[in-house]
């Protein structure tokens, strides 16, 4: 009989398999134990990039045209039959106080505009002393018609200064000559760096007041920088090959500096906490990836793909300049999660000794090592009158949103430009000579001849709101036929707009009935509509994926379903305030500034970044506010801990960012002013007013419940921890 011995109860029982660490650790570990190969590998990457975008250049080309759109359909029609208002061109305007007709004034404009027909951008040249309509009533104002070869986004500067050199030319005591057009606008264009600049100053200032050493304030800096460099560089290649726009460099270096900085502070900050702690430099880093790693990866997610959500609305270049900006936070991002960790390495024996010798400085008299005393009783003023303070900041900042409801969508014009550039003075000229519409006539296209287009004349000469119409101009192959008309208002004007969707809904649709023919309204007027009310038409879709999707990470995040809801609108609201100060200051005129709508494009790109900036904040002040309550289970005291561990690091993240999008606003780029003032507000409100005194004074309220989610959708949610937990 064969028996089997029995199992010893002593054998050694065996061990569970080492748990594996999370992806951002090892990625720590590798950055910190390689740290000069981490270092040398951003250089060759930085290099690399910059040399082969200095061999190709830029290839910026900004698209708004609209598929589908009225004024894509005009366009392709007068395209289609050869009209000669499909083309684009400057206008090279005239003034003599004497009158025009001088024999010596003619002779030198039309010597003039000989020279500049020969230039090689130049295709045609229309003299106003061929065309009585291009000269004004009173004789003193005409303008020529330079017809170019190409689109004038794609003109280059270059060529756009001869043409204007050339007919400076023909330029008196008596005799002014100005450059008006699109093409023309570029020429007042200034080149960016000053602003970049101040802001880098005022965040250097701001780290080195929080952090106390040159070396630890430069860090942040210095990951950003080498981000936004080797993106910007990406981008420069990648214009080759999708169609990005000629702004996009100057949104992605304010985005990519601000975000930059802010991620690697978060981190430096989380740092140094752990140095205090007395954790070695390496286990520091290694702390500090594990939990702010962990929210800047989660948050930088969010940014992206509000961005992204973007390219789904089909607004032309606006999908290049999002996917450019997207990949600036996605590569800002690595930096922090690799490049930081490798600086922090080379230098963390040195902050090591500063930082702890710092902090027993603080204990010596009687101080909290890691200080944050004053946000405990910041935090403990909010928790006693929690909804007062709720209350109070949702009504002021409710306030400072409500103008954000006759927000006006459009597009700056020469009209907008600074009064001494030569487009700003062309188009005053226009103006002045033929009536303020005159800079943006509308162009009623339709297929057929004869009675169809006296018709129009006819019917466009009794409508109201417009000054003057042509008479049917046939288009190349005689198929086709338009009809300029000159509103009486001028191109930003509401009225404009109105007179716009009156044609095509009302008057020419009737026209068309009695004629048999469809007429199309067309012109870069309607274009600057039709971009306007195709955003307002797509906006809620956007916001509904974005806001939609941001919560589901949130959930995932927080275990929560009220936390997430709260950040929502929370973001929704600082959004909304920002957007009703864009409305005061640049719609309505405050503070002296030339009233106008505000860029087309501006609100939802601002939308999304701004909403994935505030997860940010959010991400990080409440992720530290959960670790307290997993470890105390005291609502109140994590509320207190958890501001009192952040808050100094996201007031000055938030004055950093203030610092760089404000830099901005002292440049002469109207769309970069509206851009940079509207990021910063949003920002200013977010850190402060948002994340200091709304999410305290709404989680007391809330309490226990802050933290409840249903056990069913618990356990089918995929575990995301970004709090720490020592093992």
């Amino acid at each position: 009989m064969v028996t089997t011995s029995p199992v010893r109860s002593d054998s050694p029982t065996p061990s569970p398999p080492p748990r594996r660490r999370p992806i951002l650790t090892r990625t720590a570990g590798f950055a910190q134990r390689h740290r000069w190969t981490a270092l040398v590998l951003w250089i060759v990457v930085l290099l690399g990039v910059w040399t082969g975008a200095s061999a190709v250049s830029d290839a910026y080309h900004d698209d708004f045209s609209l598929p589908g759109t009225e004024t894509q359909q005009a366009l392709e029609t007068m395209e289609q039959h050869g009209s000669a208002e499909a083309g684009d061109s400057l206008q090279i305007v005239l003034h003599d106080r004497q009158g025009l007709d001088d024999a010596g004034t003619r002779r030198a404009v039309t010597a003039m505009l000989g020279k500049v027909g020969d230039l090689p951008q130049v295709a045609q040249v229309r003299s106003p002393y061929e065309d009585q309509q291009a000269v004004s009533r009173d004789g003193t104002v005409g303008y020529a018609t330079v017809v170019l070869h190409g689109k004038s986004e794609d003109m280059a500067k270059e060529d756009t200064q001869k043409i204007y050199d050339t007919a400076r030319g023909a330029r008196t005591d008596a005799l002014d000559v100005e450059l008006g057009g699109d093409a023309a606008r570029k020429l007042a264009e200034a080149e960016g760096g000053a602003a970049e600049g101040i802001g880098m100053l005022v965040a250097l200032v701001v780290l080195g007041l929080m952090f106390g050493t040159v070396i630890a304030a430069g860090l942040p800096v210095i990951t950003a920088l080498f981000a936004v460099s080797s993106t910007l560089g990406a981008i420069i290649l990648l214009s080759h090959v999708f169609t990005i726009a000629s702004y996009t460099p100057y949104i992605m270096m304010l985005v990519g500096l601000g975000v930059g900085i802010d991620y690697a502070l978060l981190i430096f900050a989380r740092y140094r906490a752990e140095l205090v702690r007395g954790a070695p430099p390496e286990e520091a880093g290694r702390r500090a990836l594990e939990t702010a790693g962990r929210t800047v990866f989660f948050a930088g997610c969010t940014v992206i793909i509000a961005l992204l959500g973007l390219v789904a609305l089909g607004l032309g270049s606006l999908q290049g300049t999002a996917v450019a900006v997207a990949l600036t936070v996605l590569v800002t991002m690595i930096a922090s999660l690799t490049l930081l960790p490798a600086l922090l390495a080379l230098f963390g024996k040195r902050f090591a000794r500063q930082f702890t010798a710092k902090a027993a400085r603080r204990a010596e008299k009687g101080k909290s090592v890691e200080g944050g005393a004053r946000w405990r009783r910041w935090a403990g003023l909010v928790q006693r009158r929690p909804l007062a303070s709720l209350l109070l900041a949702v009504v002021a900042l409710g306030a400072l949103a409500v103008p954000a409801l006759d927000l006006r969508l459009g597009f700056a014009d020469a009209g907008n430009d600074p009064a001494k550039t030569t487009s700003r003075k062309a188009y005053d000229l226009l103006a002045q000579g033929f009536g303020p519409g005159f800079n943006g006539p509308l162009i009623v296209v339709a297929e057929g001849s004869g009675k169809a287009g006296t018709a129009l004349t006819a019917e466009l000469g009794r409508t109201d709101g417009i000054a003057a119409a042509t008479p049917p101009i046939p288009s190349e192959d005689g198929k086709a036929l338009t009809v300029i008309a000159f509103p009486d208002t001028s191109p930003q004007d509401e009225r404009t707009t109105e007179l716009v969707h009156t044609l095509r809904d009302d008057v020419l649709v009737k026209l068309g009935q009695e004629t048999g023919t469809d007429y199309l309204v067309g012109g870069s007027t309607t274009a600057v509509i039709d971009y306007a009310d195709t955003v307002s038409d797509r906006m809620p879709v956007f916001i509904a994926i974005v806001v939609g999707v941001s919560l589901l990470l949130l959930v995932l995040v927080f275990r929560s379903l009220l936390v997430p809801l709260k950040a929502a609108l929370l973001n929704l609201l600082s959004i909304g305030a920002a957007l009703g100060a864009m409305t005061l200051v640049f719609q309505k005129g405050m503070f002296g500034l030339e009233p106008g709508p505000i860029e087309a494009y501006l609100p939802i790109m601002i939308f999304a970044i701004v909403f994935g900036l505030s997860m940010d904040y959010e991400i990080f002040l409440v992720s530290r506010i959960r670790e307290e309550w997993n470890r105390t289970q005291d609502a109140s005291l994590a509320i207190r801990e958890g501001l009192a561990h952040t808050g100094s690091v996201v007031l000055a993240a938030g004055a950093i960012m203030v610092a760089v999008f404000g830099s901005f606003i002292l440049g002469g780029d109207r769309m970069l002013q509206q851009f940079g003032f509207g990021m910063a507000v949003a920002v200013f409100v977010d850190a402060v007013v948002i994340r200091c005194l709304i999410v305290p004074a709404a989680l007391q309220l809330m309490g226990r419940r802050a933290w409840w989610i249903p056990a069913g959708l618990d356990r089918v949610l995929p575990k995301v921890e970004l709090e720490k937990h020592d093992d």
